[in-house]
């Protein structure tokens, strides 16, 4: 029995020294592994690349607009190149879909960030394009609207430019020359600047940006325009503005505190000619140097509503129209259709160079834009918002444009055909205004769709005048007079944005 026992006892400890060889050999599973890593140092979104120290976000937004009343263009809108007959398109749709990528790491300079949005726009609006240039019928265009690189205080890239405060598409769905102002938007430009931070909000920038160049127009100038049509009334040249030569410079004075943001800014511009004749040999038109001055605020108001705010920037610009108007255009012009109507029109410019006198004329704009964001809830909220823009002309840059110089007149000049049987009548300044709403419904924290109406009126230049136009088709009269036109517009827009 003994010698049974010792046997069994034997074999089972064979049998436990063979198991714990074996599970030797067996393969031991590993530990889980956290391959996205979560970064907590920028906020929500970030996560560790693989391998770095870099923390990356990628975010992004899809968005459809539908405007009406707006010239087939949703940037320019009804009171450039409109003939407002049956032809002009008023209605018409966009989709836009962007993919943005956030990268920041530490270093000793302390953190870097690169930061880029690339995406694609598609329009549907007339055949081939719209009297603005505007692409059309599903035709996509790619863009990179932000692209830039931050470190120690310095931005190098496309980004919203540093001479503004005032932002039109926080308040508003319409940009560009419908709700014009010196604000980039989406746009954005290329910057290369240095900011200072001193401590309670407060900081200074200094850069230099790429030119916002409108033209350089007047009698004696190399480019000649076109004869007028409907869409374009007067004849005005091709711009003759010179070349870049240095980019524009751009300071401001901020602070950023509990209750909002001020800030104070300047611009210097180039807005130098090139030639008086059409050769080098004719001779030079001389420096001419723009400038523009601003100031915006921004005031956080809880105790109305939580979330409300009210912004607004005031700028005055000599030589620098693009400091008042971002998506500056030379020429507004709108028929009101039909025969036997009229037609507005406004000259945008940097500079006119008479000839005659041989002088330079820096154009005078001044222009105010302002906002209110109430929110009725987390769900719904209504912004309210209006801009006036003047822009003026001396007597030599009048003369210059309206073709009353005594001597040669640049072919492209306004005639006294255009403004009736003299140029008395002609005088060029006018001015821009507009007052709209933007209702918006958040569906959730990232999509929202709403309703944005505008009213804009092109108070024009030569008012009152009989002028002459050609008769392009058979439902325009060739005499019109000249007179105020207004536009209503309005659109739809639903937006999503990729988390964060």
């Amino acid at each position: 029995m003994k010698m049974v026992k010792s046997l069994l006892l034997g074999t089972a400890a064979g049998l436990v020294a063979m198991s714990g060889a074996q599970a030797a050999d067996l393969p031991v599973k590993a530990k889980p592994v956290q391959y996205v890593k979560i970064c907590s140092l920028y906020g929500a979104g970030f996560y560790y690349v693989p391998g770095t120290d870099m923390c990356l976000k990628i975010g992004g937004y899809v968005r459809q607009q539908v405007g009406w009343g707006e010239n087939g263009s949703l940037t320019n809108g009804g009171n450039v190149g409109n003939v407002d007959t049956r032809n002009t398109q008023n209605f018409s749709f966009r989709a836009r879909g962007y993919i943005t990528a956030d990268a920041r790491n530490q270093t000793e300079y302390g953190t870097v960030r690169s930061y880029i949005a690339v995406g694609l726009s598609g329009n549907a609006s007339a055949a081939g394009t719209t009297a603005t240039g505007e692409a059309a019928s599903g035709a996509s265009t790619f863009s990179a609207n932000r692209a830039f690189i931050q470190f120690a205080g310095f931005t190098f890239g496309v980004t919203q430019s540093f001479y503004d405060l005032y932002s039109g598409p926080a308040t508003s769905f319409f940009g560009g020359l419908i709700n014009p102002s010196s604000d980039t938007g989406d746009a954005g430009k290329q910057v290369t600047a240095y900011t200072a931070q001193f401590g309670g909000g407060l900081s200074a920038t200094i850069g230099i940006e790429a030119q916002r160049n409108t033209g350089v127009f007047g009698a004696g100038l190399s480019t000649a325009g076109a004869a007028p049509s409907a869409a374009t009334p007067i004849a005005l040249p091709a711009s003759s503005q010179r070349a870049t030569q240095f980019p524009d410079v751009v300071a401001n004075v901020r602070v950023d505190q509990a209750w909002g943001s001020a800030q104070v800014m300047g611009a210097i511009h180039d807005a130098s000619a090139t030639y008086v004749g059409t050769t080098t040999a004719t001779g030079s038109t001389g420096s001419a140097t723009g400038w523009a001055l601003g100031a915006g605020l921004k005031l956080l108001a809880p105790m109305i509503g939580a979330g409300d705010y009210f912004q607004a920037q005031v700028n005055y610009t000599q030589g620098a129209y693009g400091y008042a108007n971002a998506s500056s255009i030379a020429l507004y012009s709108k028929f009101n259709g039909g025969a036997g109507g009229s037609y507005g029109y406004g000259i945008a410019s940097d500079n006119v160079y008479n000839a005659a006198t041989g002088s330079n004329n820096l154009t005078t704009t001044w222009n105010v834009n302002a906002a209110y964001e109430h929110f009725w809830n987390k769900s719904w909220q209504t912004s309210v918002y209006s801009g006036y823009a003047k822009t003026s002309y001396n007597s030599d840059a009048n003369n210059a444009l309206c073709g009353s110089v005594t001597g040669a007149i640049a072919s492209g000049s306004i005639t006294a055909a255009m403004v009736g049987t003299s140029a008395a009548g002609c005088n060029n300044n006018w001015s821009l205004w507009n007052v709209g709403t933007r209702t918006q419904w958040n569906i959730d924290s990232q999509t929202a769709m709403g309703v944005d109406i505008v009213y804009q009126r092109l108070q024009t230049g030569s008012a009152g005048v009989v002028s002459t136009v050609p008769a392009v088709a058979s439902q325009l009269a060739a005499v019109r007079s000249i007179s105020d036109q207004g536009s209503w517009m309005g659109q739809f827009r639903i937006h999503r944005n990729f988390y964060p």
